[in-house]
């Protein structure tokens, strides 16, 4: 599978599953959204979850996509990346949750200082994935 027409479909995609692997070496699933730019996956997360703990531990990750209406699948393998935690509403962490929301979204928050601090109570922050390689199918 040609690792850019992957990244096309996904790009026309926003959920998927994440994948990480547990500390004792056993896979653990989450279902995230996420966006595609620059050949990269950008997914929000929170600092206190499983899979970001997993993470900061071992930066290895697959990206499972499907679309069951077409039995196509594709299954991303790569490394991440973690920008550090929401730590003020005015940071660089809580600037770039802005324009992923917008960019996911669609469109403006109605509140964006409600938003901000929020991305700050939850401990947000940013992975990127930079996917190495790709298999499945596209239908």
């Amino acid at each position: 599978m040609d690792l850019n027409q992957a990244l096309k479909w996904a790009a026309e995609r926003k959920n998927g599953v994440l994948i990480t692997i547990r500390a004792d070496g056993r896979p653990q699933s989450s279902d995230v959204t996420y966006l595609v730019a620059d050949e990269k996956f950008t997914i929000s997360v929170t600092s206190d979850r499983a899979k970001t703990k997993n993470m900061l531990r071992d930066n290895r990750v697959v990206m499972h996509l499907t679309s069951i209406d077409t039995w196509s699948y594709l299954s991303f393998d790569g490394t991440v990346t973690l920008s550090p935690p929401a730590a003020s509403a005015d940071d660089q962490t809580v600037d770039q949750l802005v324009a992923y929301y917008e960019a996911a979204a669609g469109q403006p928050h109605p509140d964006w200082t409600e938003y901000r601090q929020a991305m700050v109570d939850e401990g947000r922050l940013l992975v990127t994935f930079s996917p190495s390689k790709v298999v499945g199918q596209i239908n």
